[in-house]
């Protein structure tokens, strides 16, 4: 896809995502092309397609200035201050859960229990019939959220998955199934994505903070993935490591929406519907199949590897990006059957190539890093991350690395 073609597509997406809530305006326009076009011969046709043409022109005119009045009615301004995780607890049905705030890199909700239930149960799921829909207070800000979250990137309105429910851990009974639904990408950015912004109405100035009004409930806490209303577009990242035992880290560029320029996991994207069909064109049952399948997939499309190179995927963790809307992500680790010099040869290909630049190989001790987190100290900080990685990876891909390293000291 050539980048004319691209950004035709990205703009195609745009259009019709907000026009899909102003066909008003659209047919109006219609209106106007086609009085422009069944000009009538005869004078009084003439006469009378000029009239009705005329009337379509002022209809347009009022629309799209009612139509700008209401887009310009909201002022935007950025959100820096970390998330207030002193005045919002976790929510009260997750077991011992904390909050791991990382500088200049975000905050995440973690629970060590969540993370070992993943490993120990079988989490079935399903699809809800009907797609997500954006409530109509975010849909309404679409206009200037999109462009805002652009900022000169490409951003296609491709399908995800959402999810309803937590992996909680469950005594002595079977845990009822995680509902998944259908999104569109944009749905995220008008929903999850306005946790870092405060939006105004310019007409009554009533501030707008969706940290208050959307990601918190009656009592102040965080509130469940049961009973939020946002797309919460569910994340998967993976950590590859290869035969000779080095580290797979994707180099991000500055047209990736989060994290640009900082390192990513091996594979780092967005569940997408077809992570949810077995190659056979069945349908995956389980949380756990589902997740792995979204890595392993992000991790041939952003690192270059061919399908038959992966020799398995592990669950590690789960977590709760709060700067993103508190929205759900799944971690895992991922061993390779080909080596760093075979990787090392390989481009990405297609769309990729706009949002990685390249990868990188280290050496990691995952026992040793396990260690020191056993001991408290904070993954940002631990001796056993190279300087590189503590310095330079994003949020995903430092959580990859706790939950890696956490379970392997537990099988230890």
């Amino acid at each position: 896809m050539g980048k004319l073609t691209r950004r035709a597509r990205a703009t195609a997406d745009y259009l019709f995502f907000v026009g899909a809530g102003e066909w008003p305006v659209a047919v109006s326009a219609l209106g106007v092309v086609l009085g422009a076009v069944t000009i009538l011969p005869s004078a009084f046709g003439v006469a009378v397609s000029v009239i009705a043409l005329l009337l379509g022109l002022l209809t347009l005119v009022r629309d799209i200035r009612l139509l700008r009045k209401r887009w310009a009615g909201y002022e935007f301004t950025a959100i820096v201050a970390p998330f207030p995780i002193a005045d919002t607890p976790p929510p009260h049905a997750y077991p011992d859960a904390q909050y791991l705030a990382v500088p200049s890199r975000g905050t995440a909700l973690v629970s060590d229990a969540i993370d070992a239930s993943l490993t120990e149960t079988a989490f079935s799921v399903t699809v809800a019939e009907d797609p997500y829909r954006l409530p109509a207070k975010l849909k309404a800000t679409a206009p200037h959220v999109l462009p805002l979250r652009a900022r000169g990137r490409l951003l296609f309105n491709g399908p995800i998955v959402g999810m309803r429910g937590e992996p909680l851990p469950v005594a002595g009974a079977r845990p009822a199934p995680i509902v998944l639904h259908r999104a569109r990408f944009f749905d995220a950015m008008c929903s999850n994505e306005l946790a870092s912004l405060r939006i105004t109405n310019s007409a009554d100035g009533h501030e707008y903070d969706l940290r208050n009004e959307e990601l918190t409930d009656s009592s102040g806490a965080l509130r469940t993935l049961a009973a939020s209303t946002l797309a919460d577009l569910v994340g998967v990242s993976t950590i590859a490591f290869t035969s000779d035992g080095l580290l797979v880290v994707v180099r991000q560029s500055a047209r990736n929406s989060a994290s640009g320029l900082l390192l990513a996991p091996s594979g780092s994207g967005s569940l997408e519907p077809r992570d949810l069909l077995t190659p056979q064109g069945g349908t995956r049952r389980t949380l756990h199949t589902a997740v792995c399948a979204g890595m392993e997939r992000e991790l041939c499309e952003e690192a270059a590897v061919r399908p038959d190179e992966i020799s398995g995927t592990r669950l590690t963790g789960f977590a709760r990006w709060l700067e993103r809307g508190a929205k759900p992500e799944f971690f895992g680790v991922t061993r390779l059957s080909v080596d760093s010099t075979e990787l090392t040869s390989r481009r990405t290909k297609g769309a990729e190539r706009l949002y990685s630049s390249g990868v990188t190989f280290l050496e990691i001790d995952l026992a040793a890093l396990g260690q020191e987190l056993t001991d408290g100290v904070p993954v940002a900080e631990a001796n056993a991350l190279p300087s590189r990685l503590r310095d330079d990876s994003s949020l995903p891909l430092l959580l990859c690395l706790r939950s890696a390293a956490l379970r392997f000291s537990t099988r230890s």
